[in-house]
């Protein structure tokens, strides 16, 4: 059930509606009428307020069949484009497509008093629109908001000189009552050219859809499940992978030990124990040994004169020095390195100091 409600040309003039049921005209009225919930309302605009052009448009998107139809709007109007609402319709049968120009502060004003009666049309449609597109010539019918012309490719409102200089002197035909009912039904279901567009098209209400809801709580938890996936993949990855370096650095490992030693245990600990027993106990004998000839070569007037290494991993020197300060200087060399370091006391031979160090890890 659809009302088609008559926008009055002035706001003072009375509202005039009419209702179609059953693909009939079923009511008429004066004035706002009382609304069925779920009920399309089409509201009408008056004839001379709109501004009907015919031309062809790219068969594109609405807002790119918009733009087009507005640059053609700009060339034939006197009026700012920015201060004009475009809308493009569609016919059936006609390569060319119906515009629709109105001013925007009137399309505002209409959805304004709409909006004060309670009702939020869902389409505007200029009355010339109403009319079916004749073969030729022009129809003419007296709608509740005031008679309207159409043409093949233009539409207005009647008015008695107007319409002459607009038809060329012909006489539009007038609809009968029943042909232009007819009319009216068709166009409230499907209506050719709808000014509800661009930034007047109507805000839907979405409602929550559970099935998508569903739908992507299910795809949120299959991404889930395949990150999981992914991370447990790659755990494992890391652990073969350290286990493979286990296993090389073990056959390395083994490799250093000597042929015949025992099978079993812990290679790297035996090779650490093997490695103990060949460099020595604490630093080792080469290491404290390097560590004496370094500070005996940073130390003038000293001399190394014999050296040995104890199983304890003790180290002692002999050391000769030009005096007592060189000898001292020495003892504080080995100490900064890291060791610690017990002299005995030193005796002149050879008009020089000669005595023994013994050198230790800390």
């Amino acid at each position: 059930m659809t009302t088609m409600l008559f926008l009055p040309r002035d706001e003072a003039e009375p509202w005039r509606w009419l209702r179609v049921a059953d693909d009939a005209v079923a009511e008429r009225g004066e004035g706002v009428p009382p609304l069925v919930e779920g009920e399309r309302v089409t509201a009408v605009a008056p004839a001379d307020a709109v501004t009907l052009h015919w031309a062809e448009l790219p068969d594109r998107s609405p807002a790119q069949a918009a733009a087009a139809a507005r640059l053609l709007v700009a060339e034939a109007s006197a009026t700012p484009t920015a201060e004009l609402h475009v809308a493009v319709g569609r016919e059936e049968g006609s390569a060319e497509r119906p515009v629709g120009v109105v001013g925007a502060a009137a399309v505002a004003r209409w959805l304004e008093l709409l909006g004060a009666a309670g009702v939020d049309p869902a389409a505007i449609v200029p009355a010339p629109m109403l009319l079916p597109r004749p073969e030729e010539g022009y129809i003419r019918a007296d709608l509740p908001g005031g008679a309207a012309v159409r043409g093949t490719t233009s539409g207005f409102a009647d008015e008695v000189h107007m319409t002459a200089l607009v038809t060329g002197g012909a006489v539009p035909e007038t609809l009968e009552r029943s042909a232009l009912d007819e009319a009216i039904v068709a166009a409230a279901t499907a209506p050719v050219l709808d000014l509800r567009q661009g930034p007047f098209a109507r805000r839907r209400r979405r409602g929550i859809d559970w099935a998508n809801v569903r739908r992507l709580l299910t795809l949120a938890g299959a991404v889930l499940a395949v990150t999981l996936l992914i991370d447990l993949a790659r755990i494992a990855r890391y652990s073969w992978g350290a286990d493979a370096l286990d296993r090389r650095a073990e056959i390395a490992a083994r490799a250093g030990l000597p042929r015949g030693g025992p099978e079993g245990g812990d290679a790297g600990r035996l090779l650490d124990e093997r490695l103990a027993r060949l460099r020595g106990p604490g630093e080792g004998f080469s290491r404290t040994l390097a560590s004496v000839f370094d500070a005996v070569r940073r130390t003038d007037g000293t001399t190394l004169t014999a050296a040995n290494f104890t199983a304890d991993g003790a180290l002692r020197v002999g050391v000769a020095a030009d005096g007592e300060a060189q000898a001292n200087a020495l003892r504080d060399a080995l100490i900064a390195a890291g060791f610690d370091v017990a002299a005995t006391p030193f005796a002149a031979s050879g008009g020089r100091l000669s005595g023994e160090l013994t050198v230790r890890p800390r």
